[in-house]
C-alpha cells in the first residue's frame, strides 16, 4: 500500500457565496468580492433570477416590510437584483484582484444571459435541483457544476447525477441543509460519505449554521470543496444574512481550513532530531 498516497489531502476548494447579501449594492458587492479575496477564497458565487419566471404569480403582490417600506414582494426582489451589466463589471473586478467569480442562476433566461460572462463553473441551488429543464441547460454547457443537494430526496440527486453523466458535465454534489440558519445537530455530515460511496463523484459540503466548525468536520469526511455564504453585517436586511460569516467567522474558518494538509503528514512513523534530544531529558535510565 501507498500510504503516502492514501493519506495526501488537496487544499480544499473554498466557495464564498455572496448570494444576494449585497442587497441590490453594486457596492457592497464589491465588498463581499474583496471580503472573499483578503481570506484566500477560491472563488466567489452570487444568484442570478428572472423575476418574471422564478417568483410565483401568488407571491408577486404579497406585501413586504422592507428597508425601502411596506412593498410588493415583486418590488423588493427587483430592489435587490444586480443587472447584467452590474455583474459584468464584478466579473472584470474580479478577475483584476484574483479570484474567480460566478453565479447560481435559477432560470434557463439567466443562465442564456450569463453565459455571455464566460464563468468557469456553474451552480445548481437546492431549490432547483429538481428542475429538470435547467439542470440539462446547464450540464449542456459542460462547465464544472456543483450542485446542491438541500431540499431533495435520494431519487433526485440521483436524477441530477444521470443528467450530468449524461452530457459528460464534470460535477461535484455538495451536501447541504436547507435551513436558514441550520441547527447542527440535524447537519447529518455523514451524508457526505453517503454521496462519495454512492456516486464516486467529487464532494462537498455547503453550510448554512452559524459557526465553522462544521466545515472543518466536513473536510475530514471527504469533502475538498467548501461553500460558506458571506456577509458585511450578519444583522442586516435578508433572509441569508444570519446564516452567513462575518469576517470574525471567515477569517476562523479559512485559517483553519488552509493549515489542515500541512498538518496531516503522510502517515508514516519518524523520531525527528528535536524528539531525540528531549528524548535524553527526559528518559533519565539511559
Amino acid at each position: 500500500m501507498n500510504l503516502k498516497k492514501k493519506q495526501k489531502r488537496k487544499q480544499v476548494f473554498l466557495i464564498a457565496e455572496g448570494g444576494i447579501n449585497h442587497n441590490g449594492s453594486f457596492e457592497k458587492a464589491k465588498k463581499l468580492i474583496c471580503l472573499a479575496k483578503k481570506y484566500n477564497f477560491d472563488a466567489i458565487k452570487f444568484q442570478k433570477r428572472d423575476l418574471d419566471i422564478c417568483i410565483p404569480e401568488k407571491q408577486k403582490y404579497l406585501i413586504r416590510e422592507t428597508p425601502w417600506g411596506n412593498i410588493s414582494y415583486l418590488e423588493y426582489k427587483k430592489k435587490i437584483e444586480l443587472s447584467f451589466s452590474q455583474f459584468k463589471s464584478l466579473n472584470k473586478f474580479s478577475k483584476k484582484i484574483g479570484i474567480d467569480m460566478f453565479v447560481s442562476c435559477w432560470d434557463v433566461n439567466s443562465l442564456k444571459i450569463m453565459k455571455k460572462l464566460n464563468f468557469k463553473y456553474n451552480k445548481i441551488a437546492s431549490a432547483m435541483i429538481t428542475n429538470l429543464h435547467l439542470l440539462e441547460a446547464v450540464a449542456k454547457q459542460k462547465k464544472k457544476t456543483f450542485i446542491s443537494t438541500g431540499m431533495c430526496k435520494m431519487e433526485d440527486v440521483e436524477k441530477a447525477v444521470k443528467i450530468f453523466k449524461k452530457n459528460k458535465c464534470k460535477f461535484v454534489l455538495m451536501h447541504s441543509v436547507s435551513i436558514y440558519p441550520c441547527e447542527e445537530n440535524i447537519l447529518n455530515l455523514n451524508f457526505i460519505k453517503t454521496l462519495k460511496k454512492k456516486f464516486k463523484s467529487e464532494v462537498g459540503y455547503s453550510g448554512h449554521e452559524k459557526s465553522v466548525s462544521p466545515s472543518i468536520t466536513a473536510y475530514f469526511l471527504g469533502a475538498d470543496y467548501i461553500e460558506r455564504h458571506i456577509t458585511l453585517d450578519r444583522t442586516s436586511f435578508g433572509t441569508d444574512q444570519s446564516a452567513s460569516l462575518a469576517e470574525s467567522g471567515i477569517e476562523s474558518l479559512t485559517s483553519l481550513l488552509r493549515k489542515i494538509p500541512n498538518t496531516l503528514g503522510d502517515g508514516k512513523k519518524r523520531y525527528l532530531m528535536e524528539e531525540k534530544k528531549m528524548s535524553k531529558k527526559m528518559r533519565y535510565w539511559l
